[in-house]
């Protein structure tokens, strides 16, 4: 019969006159610190009482631990890896998926997964890229930057604005010609509480790793469990002084990077290159969350659904005819939708082509949303030629010849 044994404060093993013959000797642990091997597969009548675990960094543990998504920057549906100009002002607007980037003046920057083609960090395969276009000096009122909003559901556990608020810790690998004090902050959807951070890249052209832990604000409104933006993690890429505040402290205003911070948009040609982003509760920067792509895709899709082909001849979806000329196509949704989306970005309605089961072929002139919803997307095919038959189905498919066809959703991002 198996006999309960309990560790002493210095024994680190158990006499075999203490196990039965099939070891199911009920062991409590109690303050010493014990080892076990790597042979262990199962543990049976075990109790254990005063054990602290630190630092386990499996994923498969913590579930959505990193509140980043795209971290890795691999996934960039919208360009392909195309280069990205920095047209819009005073909105944000999207590169990679997730990352958007905030401008007051336009053209000052270009965005590119893996721009200037350089080695990544040991670990990751891709970056997300920013390059100066001019020699910008910036005045005041200017901002320039690069962020990533976060979902409500996904950082409501925070508990920011609140009491409770818990302690984040932001790490990333960043890589810049420039060296010197560079800036970023933190702020909330109403853009009335921020935090300014700082950091330094020490060597030019040099991948460094860098870790920034912040107390949770416990004021101010922070969105809760919605899909509103929870909080907003910015990089300063030059930011003057009317939304540059002090590095380290919370502020009720809407700051966007720390005074004194790198301008990189001062420089021309000057380069600014960052991977591996997380942003995770607790004190202490973790290994990188590593996901299947699979997942970070899906993740990525609720706020951007992408159809892109090159090349090959591809059926998406299956559609009426309403006319002659006209037909409606569903375009199923693999993922719910932050919000339904509200239009559509086509590379060329000539990509993309409609057959009837009486093989009448067509080419596309129009391509426009119709309705969304949380399963799928309707859009509006008009045909270059009256060949279709008012009532009869269509298949929706990208035509062979096109090198680049794709089709996104707007409107469903932060």
């Amino acid at each position: 019969m198996a006999v309960p044994y309990t560790f002493g404060s210095a024994t680190s093993s158990i006499p075999l006159s203490q196990l039965d013959s099939n070891f199911a000797t009920t062991i409590t642990l109690g303050n010493t610190a014990v080892q076990l091997g790597n042979t262990v597969t199962t543990l049976n009548n075990m109790t254990m009482a005063n054990v602290t675990v630190e630092n386990m960094t499996s994923s498969t543990v913590f579930g959505f631990k990193n509140r980043i998504i795209n971290g890795a920057m691999v996934i960039d549906q919208r360009n392909a890896g195309a280069s990205v100009s920095t047209t819009t002002t005073g909105n944000f607007a999207y590169s990679l998926d997730r990352f958007s980037y905030l401008v007051s003046q336009a053209s000052k920057f270009t965005i590119q997964q893996n721009a200037g083609s350089v080695t990544p960090p040991v670990g990751f395969s891709n970056y997300l890229g920013v390059t100066s276009s001019s020699a910008y000096s910036i005045i005041s009122t200017d901002y320039f930057n690069i962020s990533q909003p976060i979902e409500g559901f996904n950082t409501a556990d925070l508990a920011w604005g609140t009491a409770s608020a818990a302690t984040i810790t932001l790490s990333f690998w960043v890589r810049s010609s420039l060296t010197g004090t560079f800036g970023g902050s933190l702020r909330n959807s109403a853009a009335n509480r921020s935090y300014p951070y700082t950091y330094t890249i020490s060597s030019a052209n040099t991948w460094e790793q860098k870790t920034i832990t912040i107390a949770g604000d416990t004021s101010g409104t922070w969105v809760g469990a919605t899909n509103g933006v929870g909080l907003q993690v910015l990089w300063g890429l030059g930011v003057g002084s009317t939304y540059s505040g002090t590095a380290g402290a919370w502020a009720a205003t809407n700051y966007l990077s720390a005074t004194g911070a790198t301008s990189v948009v001062g420089t021309n040609g000057a380069t600014f290159y960052i991977t591996g982003v997380q942003l995770e509760k607790g004190s202490t920067a973790t290994s990188f969350d590593y996901r299947p792509y699979t997942t970070e895709l899906q993740l990525c899709q609720r706020y951007c659904m992408a159809w892109r082909q090159a090349s090959a001849q591809t059926y998406l979806a299956t559609g009426q005819c309403i006319s002659t000329t006209a037909a409606l196509i569903v375009l199923p949704l693999p993922v719910t939708p932050r919000v339904t989306a509200t239009s559509i970005t086509v590379s060329a309605a000539a990509d993309f082509g409609s057959l009837t089961a009486a093989a009448a072929d067509s080419t596309g002139s129009t391509i426009t949303i119709n309705t969304g919803s949380v399963a799928s997307i309707t859009i509006n095919y008009g045909a270059t030629a009256a060949v279709f038959v008012a009532g009869s189905s269509t298949i929706f498919y990208t035509k062979s010849g096109a090198t680049n066809a794709y089709i996104y959703t707007n409107g469903s991002e932060l």
